[in-house]
Formats: C-alpha cells, sequence, structure tokens
C-alpha cells in the first residue's frame, strides 16, 4: 500500500495531500514546486529570491519560496515570505537554475475546461516539470525578494500540470488552494506512519510545535495555528507574515495542537485518535518542523470546511459538479441550480460501489496468487527440462562439431595441394622469363657497344650474324609468354549453402507434430443452417503451424470429412441441413506431420429457416425494402429474385402477403436453383417450379409447362403459402390457409432456394421461421 500513499513528485509519503481535477494527488508544498507561471510578456521570477532565507531555515523551504506561491494568500502570505510548507525532498537542488533568465515554458489550451499540457525545458530527478529560477544578486534582502515575487505573480495567470497523466489545469484567484484538500488521504498517511513508527529507531517528535517560518536557529515555539492557511508561526512572524488586516482579516487563528505522541504511544492510541492529520516522517516536512502534524497526531481530525465559505462544513452533494458543497453553495454559489443529494446517503453509495469494485478485483487477485504458483511450478520444470535439453543439445551439438573438424581438415588439404601447385606453376615461369630476359639483355647491350665501333668493315662483318639473332631473340617472346600461367585466385567453391540451410533448420520444433488445437466454446455457434467454429492453440506452444483441418460429418452421424484446410481459426460452414445435429473436429499440422484431433463439439441447426430475399441474387428491377423482407419490381415485365436460404434436407414452410395487386397480375412463387433465368416469369425454364395466379386461378408451371389449373386467386390481402417437404420430395402451394390444388411437384430432389417473379403491379412481403401448419385446409379441385 505504501506505493499508493506516496507523492509522485518527491516520492515519499503525501503530506497535505490535494486533488487536481484529473483526480491524482500531490502534496501541497510540490505542487507549489511544480506550479508554472504563464504571464503575458514572459516575466521572471526576481532574482533574490533564491538568497532570500536565512540561515535557519531549511534548503527545501527556500525552494518553495522560489517557487510560485500560488495558495490564495500568495499576494502578501506565507508563500511570499518563504512559507506554507517546504518544498518535496530532491526538488530544491534540482530546481535551482543558474542563468540570468529563467526557462521558458509553453503553455498550449487544449479545451475550454482548463486543462492543457506544456513542453518543459527543465525536470526533476523524478522525472516531474519543475519550473526553473534564476539565482539572486549578492546583498539582497528576502523581504524585498518576496515582495517582488509577489507583485510579480499578482499581474500573471498559472497552471499546474499533474505529474502521473500530464494534464494542465488553470489556476483561479484562489490558487491553490482553490484544489480541494484529501484529508481522507492524510488520514490513511497518518496511521500508516502511526503504524510504521512503532519500529524501533524511528525518530522520536519534537515537545512543542514550531514556527514554520523563523528565519532563527532553533525556530521559535509555534503560538498560532492558521486554520485556513494550515501554517504555524510564532508571535513575530505572525505579525510579520499573517497580519491580521486586508484578505487575512478573514482567517481564523487558533492556538497550536499538542504536538503527536511518541512512537508506542501512537502504536496503542485509540482509534478515534488515530486520524487527526499526518505527522512528519513522509516525503514533505509537517507544518510543526520535522515530524509534528498539521493539527496534532493526537487530535481528532479536523472536519473540511468549504473553500468558498470560511467556516462552513460540507452537507450536501452536488451531482453536477461531483463534489461536496455546502449549504451556502446551494443557495447562492454557483451551484444554486445544480441536483444536490445528502452527503451521508452519497457517501454510503459511493462506499457501496467502491465495495462492489473491490470484491471484482478481490477475485482477480485470487486468481493472481493461483496463477503465480503455477508460474513457480512451471519455473521448476522449466530449470529441469532446461538442463535436460541442454544437456542433449551439447551432445548433438558436439557430433556435428566433430564431423565438420573432420571435414574441415579434409577441405584444407585440397587447398594446401592447390595452392602448391599454383606456386610451383608461377615459380616455373618465373625462372624461364628470368633466363630470357638475361639473355636479352646482354644480346642488347653486346649489340650497342657494336653500334660504337667506328670501323665500317668490321661492323659490316658480324652486323648480319647480329640482325638474324636480334630478330630471333624477339620472336622468342612470342604472344602469351609474358602473360601468367596460372591465376592468383582459387579455383575451389565451396557449396556450404545446403549445411548452412540444415543448420538453421535444427529446432526443436521441428521434431514435434502441432499440439491439440483447443475449441473456442464460447465462440462457437449456429445460424439458420450454417455453424461458426472457432479454435486456438493451447499457452506456452512452441511447435509451428503451418494450417489447420477441419471435419463435419453429414449431420447423420456419418463419416467425417473435411470442409476447410488453411490457417485461419475461425471457418463459417454454410448450405448444412436445417434441424440437424452436426459434429466438428479440428486438427493441426506442419512440416512434420498432422497432430491430433480436438474434441468433438455438436452443433445443432434452426428448426426452421430464417430468410430474406437476396439482394444480389435479385434481378436488377426488383425494388427490395423493408430489410428485404418486401419485394417489388420496376418493370412491367416478370423478373426474378431469390431468398437467401438454401434447402436440401427437411420440411420447410414460408408464406408471402401480397401487399399491392393491381391491374391482375400474375405473380408467381414457388423455388429455383440458383441458376434460374431471372428475366423471365419464374418456371418457364427446367430451374424452378413455381405456382403463378392471377385473381381468379392459378396454374403450376415447369420447363414452361402448365398443368393443374385450379379456381381461385389472389387479391390484395391474401397469402400464399410454400410448403418444401424434401423428405417426400414434394412441392406445395397454399391461398389464405387453403391448399391450391393437388401436390403441385413431386420427385422434387437436390438443393432449392425460395423464389419469387413480379412485375411492378404487384408487392409481397416474406413471412419466415414458421412452424409447418398443421391445419391446412384440403386441396381444391383442379379445372383440368
Amino acid at each position: 500500500m505504501e506505493e499508493e500513499l506516496k507523492c509522485p513528485v518527491c516520492g515519499s509519503l503525501f503530506r497535505e495531500p490535494i486533488i487536481l481535477p484529473c483526480s491524482h494527488n500531490v502534496c501541497l508544498p510540490c505542487a507549489r514546486t511544480i506550479a508554472v507561471q504563464t504571464p503575458d510578456g514572459e516575466q521572471h521570477l526576481p532574482q533574490p529570491l533564491l538568497h532570500s532565507r536565512g540561515p535557519g531555515l531549511p534548503a527545501a523551504a527556500a525552494a518553495a519560496a522560489a517557487a510560485p506561491p500560488l495558495d490564495h494568500e500568495a499576494a502578501a502570505g506565507p508563500a511570499c515570505s518563504g512559507g506554507g510548507g517546504s518544498a518535496a525532498s530532491g526538488l530544491g537542488g534540482g530546481a535551482a537554475g543558474g542563468g540570468d533568465h529563467a526557462d521558458k515554458l509553453s503553455l498550449y489550451s487544449e479545451t475550454d475546461s482548463g486543462y492543457g499540457s506544456y513542453t518543459p525545458s527543465l525536470k526533476s530527478p523524478n522525472g516531474v516539470r519543475v519550473l526553473p529560477m534564476v539565482p539572486a544578486p549578492p546583498g539582497s534582502s528576502a523581504a524585498a525578494a518576496r515582495g517582488a515575487a509577489c507583485s510579480s505573480l499578482s499581474s500573471s495567470s498559472s497552471s499546474i500540470t499533474c505529474p502521473q497523466c500530464h494534464r494542465s489545469a488553470s489556476l483561479d484567484h484562489r490558487g491553490l488552494r482553490g484544489f480541494q484538500r484529501n484529508r481522507l488521504l492524510e488520514a490513511i498517511v497518518h496511521r500508516y506512519q502511526q503504524g510504521r513508527g512503532a519500529v524501533p529507531g524511528a525518530p522520536a517528535a519534537p515537545a512543542v510545535a514550531i514556527c514554520q517560518l523563523c528565519d532563527r536557529t532553533p525556530p521559535e515555539p509555534a503560538a498560532t495555528l492558521c486554520e485556513q492557511c494550515d501554517v504555524l508561526y510564532c508571535a513575530a512572524c505572525q505579525l510579520k507574515c499573517h497580519p491580521s488586516r486586508g484578505p487575512f482579516a478573514k482567517h481564523r487563528l487558533v492556538q497550536p495542537p499538542p504536538p503527536p505522541p511518541a512512537p508506542a504511544e501512537a502504536a496503542s492510541a485509540s482509534p478515534g485518535t488515530a486520524q487527526g492529520a499526518p505527522s512528519g516522517g513522509g516525503g514533505c516536512k509537517s507544518p510543526g518542523g520535522a515530524g509534528a502534524g498539521a493539527t496534532g497526531g493526537s487530535a481528532a481530525r479536523k472536519s473540511p470546511t468549504c473553500p468558498e465559505h470560511d467556516m462552513e462544513h460540507y452537507s450536501m452533494y452536488c451531482v453536477s459538479c461531483r463534489t461536496p458543497v455546502c449549504y451556502l453553495c446551494l443557495e447562492e454559489g454557483r451551484h444554486s441550480q445544480h441536483e444536490a443529494k445528502p452527503l451521508g446517503a452519497v457517501w454510503k453509495q459511493h462506499k457501496a460501489q467502491l465495495s462492489q469494485a473491490l470484491n471484482g478485483v478481490s477475485d482477480k487477485a485470487k486468481e493472481a496468487k493461483e496463477f503465480l504458483v503455477q508460474l513457480k511450478n512451471i519455473l521448476q520444470q522449466i530449470q529441469e527440462n532446461g538442463l535436460d535439453y541442454e544437456a542433449c543439445l551439447v551432445a548433438q551439438c558436439d557430433a556435428l562439431v566433430d564431423a565438420l573438424t573432420r571435414q574441415k581438415a579434409k577441405l584444407l588439404t585440397k587447398v594446401t595441394k592447390e595452392r602448391e601447385h599454383k606456386l610451383k606453376m608461377v615459380w616455373d615461369q618465373i625462372n624461364h622469363c628470368t633466363l630470357k630476359l638475361r639473355q636479352s639483355t646482354g644480346l642488347m647491350e653486346y649489340c650497342l657497344e657494336v653500334i660504337k665501333e667506328n670501323d665500317p668493315a668490321g661492323f659490316l662483318q658480324i652486323s648480319d650474324a647480329l640482325i638474324k639473332r636480334v630478330q630471333v631473340s624477339q620472336e622468342q617472346w612470342v604472344k602469351g609468354a609474358l602473360e601468367p600461367k596460372v591465376s592468383a585466385e582459387f579455383d575451389l567453391t565451396l557449396d556450404s549453402e545446403p549445411l548452412l540451410q540444415a543448420i538453421h533448420q535444427l529446432d526443436f520444433i521441428q521434431m514435434k507434430l502441432p499440439p491439440v488445437p483447443l475449441l473456442q466454446l464460447e465462440k462457437c455457434c449456429t445460424r439458420n443452417n450454417s455453424v461458426t467454429l472457432a479454435w486456438r492453440m493451447p499457452p506456452f506452444t512452441h511447435s509451428p503451424v503451418d494450417g489447420y483441418i477441419l471435419e463435419l460429418d453429414d449431420g447423420d452421424g456419418g463419416q467425417f470429412r473435411e470442409v476447410y484446410v488453411g490457417k485461419e481459426t475461425l471457418c463459417t460452414i454454410d448450405g448444412l441441413h436445417f434441424n440437424s445435429t452436426y459434429n466438428a473436429r479440428v486438427k493441426a499440422f506442419n512440416s512434420s506431420g498432422v497432430g491430433p484431433y480436438s474434441k468433438t463439439v455438436v452443433l445443432q441447426t434452426s428448426d426452421v429457416a430464417w430468410f430474406t430475399f437476396d439482394p444480389n441474387s435479385g434481378h436488377r428491377d426488383i425494388i427490395l425494402s423493408n430489410d428485404n423482407q418486401t419485394a417489388t419490381c420496376s418493370s412491367y415485365d416478370d423478373r426474378v429474385v431469390l431468398g437467401t436460404a438454401a434447402f436440401s434436407k427437411g420440411v420447410h414452410y414460408w408464406e408471402l402477403h401480397v401487399d399491392r395487386y393491381d391491374n391482375h397480375p400474375d405473380p408467381a412463387f414457388g423455388v429455383a436453383r440458383a441458376s434460374v433465368v431471372k428475366d423471365m416469369m419464374l418456371g418457364k425454364d427446367d430451374k424452378a417450379w413455381a405456382m403463378y395466379v392471377d385473381n381468379n386461378r392459378s396454374w403450376f408451371m415447369h420447363c414452361n409447362s402448365h398443368t393443374n389449373r385450379t379456381e381461385g386467386g389472389v387479391c390484395k390481402g391474401a397469402t400464399v403459402g410454400v410448403l418444401l417437404d424434401l423428405n417426400k420430395h414434394t412441392l406445395t402451394f397454399f391461398i389464405n390457409g387453403q391448399q391450391q390444388g393437388p401436390t403441385a411437384f413431386s420427385h422434387v430432389d437436390g438443393v432449392f432456394m425460395p423464389a419469387l417473379s413480379l412485375n411492378r403491379n404487384v408487392q409481397v412481403t416474406l413471412h419466415t421461421g414458421l412452424e409447418v401448419p398443421t391445419n391446412l385446409g384440403r386441396p381444391k379441385l383442379s379445372g383440368n
């Protein structure tokens, strides 16, 4: 729980926590530290501010004095004089800047609610945005610094950004005092500190409360406590920093509370005395000094008062603003037109809601504990299995390394032989070329000496022989004689790709079949004559899965057949039989083979068919409405539209209500194959079986053959029923509950879809999901 009781700015226990508009909490001194000024002309804090503390003022209090004093007394009160609570530990040094100007912070308004965000140029060690400050020049007085700070801040707007969600809220004229103080959290922190104070070695509380604003060392004992400022003053500091005039005239000054009890006493204190304001020892120092509570540890907790109406206690709860209010707020304040409820009733209601929510968290906590036990068992299994796998892996890899080392030695031998052969060829060519070059060079030098002689007769005696020798020497350097006989490159290429591929394929998961898939029963369902199945692999599965095979029986307990093969884990199978029970199972496969089957799931299709007209299969002149249940036509010619269901088994009945019937049209009702012709009357081709009817009689038609004319037609308001019995392979028609003629068609077999043809003079509405009626009238006799 301790983490819930720590300030996100200073990282220590809350001291005087306030509730930000985003519902997060922050210490009041820390809030002063992270609050941001946004003056119109980029005003900066006065330089004397940092050096305003005296020798006895704590460093953290000086940091709080250097921060913007944004409490509602900031104009001339304790914030300007360095009081109002000390700053959070760890922030004083991080906030001190060393330049001539403060870093600029950009504030961008996001909504009209006062929320915003800004980009800081300086952060504290805890990652919280901190207002940079400018050092003061030597020789400046503390009072001058505080006065300049107050005058500078009084003309500037301010905002504070939550250190947790980073949302920014603007401050009104009351400053930070406009935010409600979280006294409940304060009491919890106090109780927590009392329980922790029983530990041996805990620091003892001071004998008396001390002044928070004294520059003396040690500080003077406190003589007064301001209930509104929640600051302790000695007599001198009270006259200096909190005069009884101006904005402080309405503040109530009381005697300082007694100090909190010693740790041993706190441990044995009664529950009624353990709910005072928090004692010291948290992250932010208490008003009474190190360890003193705001109102005393042994005193009863002070009832919170309304920040807008001094001395008025909360008595109601504003439902619109979701905040406690006093009766003056409801009578004359901004809550006068809002809905309000008694504070106690809302308190009990919210407590009940919190308790109910905690029950769910408690259940999850139990599950988490069980899960932790499971994880610890898995840790032990992992350790044991890991050692076994490591030993096996080391042995197998060592064998592979030995084989590779032997092969490496063979390949190195081949490389050595190839290198020696190339070297011998090159050295032979070097020696041969060197010998020829020596001979040619000697001949050239001799010829040059002969040319230098001036004896023509002697020269001519040997010139012919020398010319021939030179020509022979030149011919020795034939084409290719000055080209190397071997290449420096080795013609050996090591084909290591197959071996590398084999090494990359060395994986434990390749050695196992995929495990049994788990059917997700909560996602498996049926709709009409289609079923949807979903599955997943069990957790902690490392075997690869290339795909799945879904199998379904025939609905009569027959053999399973494959209906899907692929990588998806969700599949819908359409076109099944109505009122049938199907068994389904799935298995996974990979490169190693096919894994075992999952458990079999049983799925029941609908007893009756629910369907509509199919806008995709109808002729373009067909007009559908009423969620595709009502059909008419824009053409005077007959056009066909089909239903969305397909039947191949069972008994099915549906009705069509005649909504409009003008000029004696001949609508046709029946069934058809999916490939029926759509631009002529139903029944004129061999893909449809229909009854067409006018206002006096009807006919059955198939393959353009008209049979069984029967008296009795339709009109507006009539109902035409279609009974398709695929168990007996018959098709029968009814008008207004009376069978129209004999059984229209026999030997009807295959897959059929409800069908209708009509023109613009008639409109019908489809009714489906009907049980087969048992009280249908006897058939009328046909006319021929």
